[in-house]
């Protein structure tokens, strides 16, 4: 297949990615998935050490590769994540990872992930993450998403560990604690997916006004010198 062959051009649902690296073709494509990996690997070791889950920078790391990347690559990226973390890499939090991290409390939010994933990138590619009204409605859904395998997950590993809890037990350690981080996380998703659109919408207007703003300091500062 030739590259030419190999390349798709953009679509009504182009997403932030595609503005960014131009025409797709499958190597980007991997190259994207790849970093969307990386992304949340690195953000899985922002923790706050908690029993029986942490709190950890996964899910806005999830959220932001989703909205950048879309529906197919945001999904593959998950499932690569979920895969190479049980194959053995230390991707997850604390840089741990193996099959037996199906056995902590925690892994169901990682499945959530993938459907988290899921459901950002096909919203993004509807234009939900360009519009800041709309930013709000689905980070702020998109946030809810992993507590729904998570916290159920969670309940069942704990209940074969010998400590069952009750529904509000398990509000208590699975979704309470994390609520001022998830707001957080929110916000910080909100607010940088609808500004990139915009620095990207106006990129132009905006490096001439920084050339401009770089000349007039140099006349500045060139001034007051002489």
């Amino acid at each position: 297949m030739t590259a030419a062959a190999s390349a798709r051009p953009f679509t009504r649902r182009a997403v932030l990615a595609d503005a960014l690296v131009g025409q797709r073709t499958v190597v980007k494509d991997l190259l994207l998935v790849a970093a969307g990996i990386t992304v949340v690997a690195a953000l899985a070791q922002v923790e706050v050490p908690m029993w029986p889950v942490p709190i950890t920078g996964q899910t806005l790391g999830v959220m932001l590769v989703a909205a950048t990347l879309g529906f197919r690559r945001g999904t593959m990226a998950m499932l690569g994540y979920l895969a190479l973390g049980l194959a053995g890499l230390p991707i997850f939090a604390t840089f741990s990872g193996g099959i037996a991290t199906i056995g902590k409390p925690s892994f169901g939010f990682i499945i959530g992930f993938v459907a988290t994933a899921a459901v950002v990138g096909w919203l993004a590619e509807r234009r939900w993450d360009r519009q800041p009204l709309l930013a709000v409605a689905l980070f702020g859904a998109a946030s809810l998403i992993p507590f729904a395998f998570g916290i159920p997950y969670m309940a069942a590993v704990l209940a074969a560990l010998g400590t069952p809890v009750d529904l509000l037990g398990a509000l208590g350690l699975g979704f309470v604690p994390f609520i001022v981080g998830g707001l957080v996380k929110w916000a910080i998703a909100a607010a940088i997916m609808p500004g990139a659109w915009f620095v990207h919408r106006n990129r132009a207007a905006i490096a001439a006004w920084l050339r401009r703003a770089v000349a007039a300091m140099r006349r500045f500062f060139g001034g007051r010198t002489a």
